[in-house]
């Protein structure tokens, strides 16, 4: 296998100049830079993380925060972040951390502090545990995906709209009955489901409509449970859902097909973030692209790694309503 000073051998030049070179840290000339590309090309030369380390002062790693990786937001999430770190050449130290668990304490509490990385993305973090805080006192450029914050840079949709102009979509078709399933005041979802519960509220006290909440976990299965309850009895069926998420509105279509409710003749239905599944349920929704939020962040953490100084920037990622064929207006 070849060395580092192998390659410096055979493009005339000491290692610490032809470690500059595979770097892209320091000056180097740029006919130098080419004689030592095409020396490590000719050897299969690979630099060595630890050496890379040791030459930069960095470790070449980002550590990445999620609340769970059963949710297709986060799987998205993720999966967008890995491919633009890997175009960066950097690695992922990935740490799925479920909310209010001892493991995700003692990873805040002794396992962040004591790892090497250069940066970190988090997501699903937690005003109320001031993990934000703690994160931040590590010392290293944090980027946030989420509801933004003051202290750090951040990529998000605004949920609060979102959930809005989802009921507000609904009001407009002439729906008065309209429930919200989902995560908020008794479940267990984090700041961006409460602030979807916030902007559907908003729009029904806009509207003098009542409001309805059947509390769920932000999963399909959570969301059918509730729903199928809500739906039960015809004499207090609303005439309308907003899913906190797709995975809750489609909980929710499924629900009411069991129960013999036809979509969306007798119940429409519209979710947030347009998974996967959408399509097939032909479920109306507001389209949010967690991929693209994902090689946002890490074009954000890059910056702040290249300049840590540099102003805190919060990015709002583009979100959109998505009609299909799962609202109409109510029967008359």
């Amino acid at each position: 296998m070849s060395t580092i000073a192998d390659v410096a051998a055979r493009a005339g030049v000491s290692k610490a100049t032809a470690s500059r070179a595979l770097s892209g840290r320091g000056y180097v000339s740029a006919s130098t830079r080419q004689r030592v590309v095409d020396a490590a090309a000719e050897l299969s030369y690979v630099a060595h993380s630890s050496a890379t380390s040791l030459a930069t002062g960095r470790t070449g790693t980002v550590a990445v925060i999620v609340p769970t990786l059963d949710r297709w937001f986060f799987t998205e999430l993720v999966a967008g972040i890995q491919d633009e770190l890997l175009a960066a050449d950097l690695d992922l130290a990935l740490y799925d951390l479920r909310e209010g668990s001892r493991t995700r304490e003692r990873v805040f509490a002794e396992v962040l502090p004591r790892r090497r990385f250069d940066g970190l993305i988090a997501a699903g973090i937690q005003p109320s545990a001031q993990e934000l805080d703690r994160l931040l006192r590590l010392d290293r450029p944090v980027v946030g995906v989420g509801p933004y914050s003051e202290g750090a840079s951040a990529v998000s949709i605004d949920d609060t709209s979102a959930a809005r102009i989802a009921t507000e979509h609904l009001l407009d078709l002439g729906h008065t009955d309209i429930a919200f399933v989902g995560t908020g005041e008794h479940g267990d979802g984090g700041v961006g489901d409460e602030r979807r519960l916030a902007g559907y509220r908003e729009a029904m006290s806009a509207a003098g409509a009542r409001i309805r909440v059947a509390f769920a976990e932000s999963t399909m299965s959570s969301g059918y449970a509730a729903a199928a309850d809500l739906l039960s009895d015809r004499r207090t069926r609303p005439t309308a859902v907003v899913g906190v998420c797709d995975e809750a509105a489609i909980g929710a279509i499924i629900a009411a097909r069991r129960l013999g409710i036809a979509v969306p003749a007798q119940l429409s239905v519209i979710g947030i973030d347009d998974h996967r599944d959408a399509e097939m349920f032909a479920l109306t929704t507001i389209r949010q692209r967690p991929r693209d939020q994902g090689a946002q962040a890490v074009r954000l953490l890059l910056a702040r790694l290249e300049d840590p100084d540099a102003a805190i920037e919060h990015v709002a990622a583009p979100s959109a309503l998505v009609m299909r064929s799962s609202t109409v207006s109510p029967a008359s």
